[in-house]
């Protein structure tokens, strides 16, 4: 059985003061959780927040992380430096990062393995535009995305990741793959590793769903087989939203 998790990526959202206020609110709203949950603050509330969490059952997740240990990469984060923080996850080639900041399947390979070097688990993002989902390419897309991701990966450290199926069409924009669909494209990538990695891996590997998760659609989301959790933007702003998301049961 693979459990599930659920990580809130905050995004560029809340200073310090106001990322205490949010977990100190979260921590008894979701300590009976039927999921690992994890939140993935800006890097200047990491500090805060982990000593907060400390003895609960709530994860630490970074929102990157670089490849290099360290060097002349003004503006990035080395793995070491979020494992010295205490940090745990770390989300690895987000859309956004893709979008607007030049990731590629190269460079999100280069920083899963980097994370997967220094003890802390990549939650790595694929998915596809619209565009792509309405040329009937959303298979192909989220296939080489993951194989691409994953290359050079022993099994073993297939299985320590979390891939996040996020259809870039559905992230901040209020909608969401059907349960069904999400399902299926889930599916999708979890053959693409058993190709590789045989099904055994493949079993084994969480894969979220990411594409605007919330209180209304977790239930149903999750009661989908190839469904192991989500990856919340918006609703992970908002303790009560996040936990009734955690609490989907």
């Amino acid at each position: 059985m693979r459990k599930a998790i659920i990580a809130g990526n905050w995004k560029m959202n809340m200073c310090p003061d106001e990322a205490m206020d949010l977990v100190t609110e979260l921590i008894p709203l979701v300590k009976d959780a039927p999921c690992e949950v994890v939140v993935c603050p800006p890097y200047i509330d990491l500090l805060a927040v982990g000593k907060l969490i400390q003895g609960t059952n709530i994860q630490l997740g970074a929102q990157s992380v670089h490849w290099a240990p360290k060097g002349a990469f003004t503006g990035e984060i080395s793995a070491d430096m979020l494992a010295f923080l205490g940090v745990q996850y770390a989300i690895v080639g987000h859309s956004e990062r893709r979008q607007f900041f030049g990731e590629t399947d190269e460079t999100v390979n280069k920083r899963a393995a980097a994370a997967l070097a220094a003890g802390i688990t990549p939650i790595i993002c694929v998915g596809e535009t619209l565009q792509q989902r309405e040329k009937g390419v959303t298979d192909a897309i989220v296939s080489k995305q993951t194989t691409a991701a994953l290359a050079g990966f022993s099994a073993e450290n297939v299985k320590k990741s979390v891939i996040a199926y996020e259809p870039i069409w559905a992230i901040g924009t209020g909608k969401t793959a059907t349960a069904e669909d999400a399902n299926a494209t889930i599916a999708v990538i979890r053959k693409a590793v058993a190709c590789i990695y045989g099904d055994k891996v493949a079993g084994a590997l969480r894969i979220q769903y990411g594409g605007s998760m919330n209180p209304k659609n977790a239930a149903e989301l999750m009661a989908m087989p190839e469904i192991d959790g989500g990856l919340i933007g918006g609703a992970s702003l908002k303790a009560e939203d996040f936990a009734k998301v955690v609490n989907y049961l």
